[in-house]
This record gives structure tokens, C-alpha cells and sequence, in this order.
């Protein structure tokens, strides 16, 4: 046992792993981190970037691939072939835990981010293509995004909304879940999702700001914006999971859309390591987690339940930013903008790197 397992036993958290590659699924890596209390896997375009571009793993398939389609046609089967087999090993999660948990995530293509009805079918296209009931389609909760939430979800579709930087961001997300779950016609009790709540990337573009302003007060708020913001998203979480409209949708089977917290790597060496991982614990939630955080936390992290302790503090300090002029909606949308705009990047420079490939072979 783990201090993973404690965290899913104890508090109720599922540390999710947030990386996917072939040499991890062949060597059984993957499988030692679920056996190590890992619940779930999630996957972007940087991170199958990364992965693709930097192994020969996948150069036979690739190789064989080549003039059944496009490159990009292939790269959509080597990335479902890793999804598909790490689904496989997160099946007996998923299963002992009645759908709660073992599932494994994949983006739609970066390039349609802005595109309503091409986010629908995409998403649509990846489930009825990998068609098991641990798969979750990732969906960007940009604003053409959300109308593609709420139709996947009331088409009986599991999904993972990522890239949410906001409070006003995430109450739309939640509302298209609970819209979606009340437009399906039959029994809610498979579908699921999670609301992937960007961390340290406020912090980030925070503190740029706030060493902007230059002044004591602006400085010593440097570090805290992010776990505040989390921390009253999670309050929303609990208002809306609870009252009338969402006992009529539990009575159907439903379970809640958990919020999910990602990019939680520390991405300022002056803070804990852990700074994003020890204080969002809390009932009901994800943390997804890179290997290095993972090690960090079974090595030195605590198990303790944060997510509630300071709210009232965690008001005060978003009420503090916004006396000194840092604008959170602004910081939301160039946030939202920047992390589009990375996958774009990640998912054309693949793409490219994979049509050298072939024109070399």
C-alpha cells in the first residue's frame, strides 16, 4: 500500500497519472503505477507529442502505416493503439469500482477548438471508434466548446472538459454536465466526467502580473492565487451537486461531474513541490499528476483533507488581486488562449516530424 492508496481510501481523492507513452505501457510501468494506487490516465497532444517524437516505438507501426492514409490518419492509429492498450490496464479499476474510476483520456484534435459542431464529431468519432466504457473524450471547455460538452453528455457519452482557468468558466461546464444529463432519454448510471481545473498555469501568469505591480502587498500574494481559485471552485462543486435538480438526476443513475485538478507540477522552484497536490485534497476530486509530482507525494506528501480549511481566505486573497487591478477574467482568457494554442503547437509539430519520417523512409 501507498500513500496513493490512502489518498483514494481515506479522503476520497483518485490520483490519476497525467502521461501516456508506449514504453510505459509495454514495459509495465503503467501497470506497476496502478498496481501502486494510480486510478486513472489522462493524455494531451503535448504529451503524445513528446512521446512519439522522442521513441522508436512506434516507428514499425508507422512504417506500416504509411500508404493506407494520411500522416495524420496514422497518427490517429498509433495514438489509439497506446489508448486502447492502457485502457486494458486501468479495465479491472473501472470495473471494481462500479465506473467511478480506470479511465483513460484523449483529446479531440487541437485544431477544431474553435469549431462547435467539429468538436461534436470528433468526440463522437472517438467513442464509437474505441467504444468501452472507460474511454473519456477530452473537450476543451473553450466557449464553442461548451455547447459540444452538453450534446456529448446528452448523447450518453463520458467526457473530460479540460482547460478550465475560471470560476464563471466552470460554472458553464457544470451546467452543460447537468443540462446534458437532463436532455438524455434512459439510465445515466454510465456516463461520467470530470472537470479539469487548471492550477499552477494561474499562478504563473498571476505572479507575472503581480511583479508588474511591484508594490509589498502585490508581492506578498505571489504563489496563492491558484489554490485559492481552486478551492472556491470546489465550493461551487459542492453547491451544485446538491438541492433538488440534482436529486432528480442522481435518482437516475447519475454520478457527479468530479472536478479535476490539473497541471499540478510546481512550476516555480521557489515553491513546496507538493504545493499543488497537498492542499486541493478533498472528497469527490482528481488530481492528475505527472510521474515526478507522483514520486513526490509517496515520498513526502500528506494525506490530510485541505480542500475545505481556508475558504474564507481563499476570497479574500482573489478579492485582494482584484483591488490591485490583476484581472482573473483576464488572466481566464489568456490562459485559455496560450493552452489552445500549445496543443495546436504540439499537434503540428508532430505532425511534421512524422511526414519527415515518412519522406525518409
Amino acid at each position: 500500500m501507498t500513500k496513493l492508496h490512502d489518498l483514494y481510501a481515506r479522503e476520497g481523492q483518485s490520483p490519476w497519472l497525467d502521461n501516456l507513452s508506449r514504453p510505459t505501457i509495454t514495459s509495465g510501468e503503467l501497470a506497476r503505477r496502478v498496481s501502486d494506487g494510480i486510478r486513472g490516465v489522462t493524455s494531451n497532444p503535448t504529451i503524445f507529442q513528446k512521446a512519439i517524437s522522442g521513441s522508436d516505438a512506434y516507428d514499425e507501426q508507422f512504417g506500416a502505416l504509411l500508404g493506407q492514409g494520411t500522416v495524420e490518419e496514422a497518427y490517429w492509429e498509433l495514438v489509439i493503439d497506446d489508448i486502447e492498450h492502457a485502457l486494458a490496464v486501468l479495465r479491472p479499476v473501472h470495473d471494481e469500482s462500479e465506473g467511478t474510476d480506470g479511465f483513460v483520456s484523449l483529446e479531440v484534435s487541437p485544431a477544431i477548438a474553435s469549431n462547435t459542431e467539429s468538436t461534436v464529431a470528433d468526440a463522437r468519432r472517438l467513442h464509437e471508434r474505441i467504444a468501452l466504457p472507460n474511454l473519456m473524450v477530452k473537450i476543451p471547455a473553450t466557449e464553442p466548446g461548451v455547447p459540444a460538452i452538453r450534446t456529448m453528455i446528452a448523447e450518453g457519452r463520458s467526457i473530460n472538459i479540460t482547460l478550465i482557468f475560471s470560476l464563471d468558466r466552470y460554472a458553464e461546464v457544470i451546467e452543460a454536465y447537468l443540462s446534458g444529463l437532463e436532455a438524455h432519454d434512459g439510465d445515466l448510471s454510465g456516463v461520467h466526467s470530470v472537470a479539469s481545473f487548471f492550477v499552477s498555469r494561474v499562478d504563473t501568469e498571476v505572479d507575472r502580473r503581480l511583479d508588474a505591480v511591484g508594490t509589498e502587498e502585490a508581492l506578498a500574494l505571489r504563489g496563492k492565487a491558484a489554490v485559492a481559485q481552486a478551492k472556491l471552485a470546489y465550493q461551487i462543486f459542492r453547491d451544485r451537486f446538491t438541492g433538488d435538480r440534482w436529486s432528480a438526476l442522481a435518482a437516475r443513475g447519475a454520478s457527479v461531474q468530479r472536478p479535476l485538478w490539473a497541471s499540478t507540477s510546481t512550476k516555480n522552484p521557489a515553491y513546496p513541490d507538493l504545493l499543488y497536490v497537498d492542499t486541493l485534497i478533498g472528497a469527490d476530486t482528481v488530481n492528475t499528476l505527472p510521474d515526478a509530482t507522483i514520486d513526490a507525494f509517496v515520498d513526502h506528501g500528506v494525506v490530510h483533507r485541505t480542500i475545505d480549511s481556508g475558504v474564507e481566505e481563499a476570497a479574500a486573497i482573489l478579492e485582494a488581486l482584484d483591488r490591485l487591478g490583476i484581472d482573473m477574467a483576464d488572466v481566464s482568457n489568456t490562459l485559455e488562449h496560450e493552452g489552445v494554442a500549445a496543443f495546436v503547437k504540439s499537434y503540428d509539430e508532430l505532425l511534421q516530424s512524422l511526414s519527415d519520417k515518412a519522406n525518409s523512409l
